[in-house]
């Protein structure tokens, strides 16, 4: 009787929405509401960019999203080719737009509608680690507003899609080494090696995802781990993925026949066999696992711990162990090869570079939280205590190595959870970073060791809005501000030299780089070059204009020495620079 009498009957609003969630139609109901609101919060974020900011990556995209379309070719901003699979995502836009900034805005609406996909990935990954609907739902909702997820979708940046396909990859990846029907695991096993594929065909990080696939696969195949079939069908579409992606490359390739491929992966090679620099590297992969770990307000450091656990432990089923050997792979491997490839460059972000790892955020994040709802106190502390020491461990490494680099101007842009984490926008401050993740971290574990496993929906909850400020904070902060500095050179110049529908333009060796980099974009229906005209090469037949530096003492006629007949100095300021010349 006390018992029954100490039992609080539920009320008649949970009643309600208990009989309503019982309907078939109300988690497929829910989760598409949930993803348009996803892609709204991106939309309104984005929605005042009209111009590419982050060069030379955006406006080598967008030159290979034109040619993708149809448009004629101009000049590869990066001045190599690179991956043309988020570019052919991005191709109906500039389609169907008219200008350079309906192009751009409908990117914006692409992006968002791609990136808004994490959210329902997410809800069927949660389930994959048997958190219920309601927890799944929540773990969704705070995992795509993180703002390593949203920030990049806001420029026109491959890492809008690659986390999309990451989870894909992982999904599939776990349905295909699940009990099932053949059938069922190999569609899964296939759909991982679709996703391989397109990651490879959208940035070099795939070449990564696929080569650990493809270990994955004879590995599997090897042990009988999975239905051999199912391995095969998986090899064979890997096979013909493979195939894809070189044809794709090959395709965009040949519309810039005087620009060769991207070497990165050369390059990342070259370096990791310079013992010059071995230090560096080490480095600079210690600091983007500290970057990732902070940037994920510690839980990333909670997953990687647990999936290490999981590596050795025999009690879990060979998905999980497959899965956290990829999950642990992918972010060593992804770290080591940015590091490598960054190795002889001096900019004070690329110690902690945050942008190739973010990619893998909503991977750990939802392992994190999960071990939230699911784990046990005891070792749920013991995973945090390890985390935590882990990410204190690596900061203190990485700035003892870096020492003074660490103290210099970093760019916003590229460290912007860190400088969100540590309340300074003035630069780099790895210890008061370090502080404010393990801060909401440390939050998080005391109220589930106050209230216990009744609470976590809630403090998950009060993530999902912490998320959400910090995505806002870092778009008003960096993303709306940088952009804004770009956009004289942009679309300002654009105008106020009078470019116009039909120009073809010749752009000075020497001219401002960022202006270089926008134009081969909002030169939007002929094309640019970059070239030495003024000291004496022939400028192009169907060239129609040319923008040279203008010295701070010097006349417009006298920007271009030998000027050949039929050119005039039409436009020129003396206040940014410039001199445009047409011909007549």
């Amino acid at each position: 009787m006390a018992g029954s009498a100490a039992t609080t009957p539920p009320s008649a609003a949970r009643i309600r929405l208990r009989a309503l969630a019982a309907h078939r139609w109300f988690w497929p109901a829910a989760l598409l509401v949930g993803y348009l609101a996803q892609t709204l919060f991106r939309f309104v974020l984005s929605m005042h960019n009209y111009y590419p900011s982050v060069h030379a990556d955006e406006d080598s995209y967008l030159v290979i999203a034109r040619v993708l379309a149809g448009r004629p070719t101009t000049e590869m901003p990066v001045g190599v080719v690179i991956p043309g699979g988020y570019p052919l995502l991005l191709a109906p836009a500039l389609r169907i737009a008219d200008n350079p900034n309906t192009a751009y805005h409908l990117i914006m609406g692409i992006n968002a509608v791609l990136n808004a996909l994490v959210f329902p990935l997410v809800f069927v990954a949660a389930r994959r680690l048997a958190l219920s609907r309601p927890h799944a739902y929540l773990t969704a909702a705070a995992v795509a507003l993180m703002p390593p997820v949203i920030f990049y979708s806001q420029f026109v940046m491959s890492d809008t899609v690659l986390p999309v396909l990451l989870l894909a990859w992982l999904i599939a990846m776990h349905g295909w080494l699940s009990p099932g029907s053949p059938r069922r695991r190999a569609l899964y096993a296939a759909g991982m090696s679709l996703a391989a594929g397109y990651s490879m065909a959208t940035h070099d990080r795939g070449g990564v995802v696929v080569a650990l696939t493809a270990l994955v696969l004879v590995v599997v195949l090897a042990f009988g781990w999975a239905p051999r079939l199912s391995s095969l069908a998986g090899l064979g579409v890997l096979a013909v993925s493979l195939v894809g992606v070189k044809l794709l490359a090959g395709f965009v390739e040949n519309q810039f026949k005087d620009v060769p491929p991207s070497t990165v992966g050369n390059k990342v090679f070259e370096n990791l066999e310079n013992s010059r620099y071995i230090g560096t590297i080490v480095g600079r992969t210690f600091g983007q696992l500290w970057y990732f770990m902070t940037s994920t307000f510690g839980f990333g450091a909670v997953a990687f711990v647990l999936c290490v656990v999981v590596l050795f432990r025999t009690r879990f089923s060979v998905a999980e162990r497959v899965v956290a050997f990829c999950m642990t792979a992918m972010v060593f491997g992804t770290a080591l090869a940015s590091a490598a490839g960054l190795a002889d460059t001096d900019r004070l972000d690329n110690w902690v570079y945050a942008r190739y790892c973010a990619v893998l955020v909503p991977l750990f994040m939802v392992v994190g939280l999960a071990a939230l709802f699911r784990a046990g106190l005891r070792p749920l502390l013991k995973l945090a205590l390890v985390g935590a020491v882990l990410i204190g461990v690596i900061q203190v490494s990485v700035s003892a190595y870096a020492g003074r680099e660490l103290k210099g101007w970093a760019i916003p842009w590229t460290v912007p959870d860190a400088q969100f984490l540590s309340s300074a926008w003035d630069g780099l401050h790895m210890a008061r970073t370090t502080t404010g993740a393990l801060a909401v971290l440390a939050a998080c574990l005391l109220l589930r060791a106050s209230g216990g496993r009744k609470v976590v929906a809630a403090v998950v909850g009060c993530v999902t809005l912490f998320a959400a400020y910090a995505t806002v904070t870092i778009t008003d902060n960096i993303a709306r501000p940088h952009s804004t500095s770009r956009q004289y050179e942009a679309v300002g110049l654009a105008k106020e030299a009078g470019l116009r529908k039909g120009d073809n333009v010749i752009l000075d060796w020497d001219f401002d780089w960022g202006v270089r980099m926008a134009l081969a974009y909002e030169v939007y229906w002929g094309r640019v070059w970059t070239d030495n005209v003024k000291n004496g090469n022939t400028p192009p037949a169907t060239a129609t204009a040319m923008l040279l530096t203008l010295g701070k003492n010097a006349t417009p006629e006298s920007s271009w020495a030998k000027p050949l007949p039929g050119w005039h100095v039409a436009k020129y300021s003396k206040d940014h620079g410039w001199v445009l010349w047409r011909k007549d």
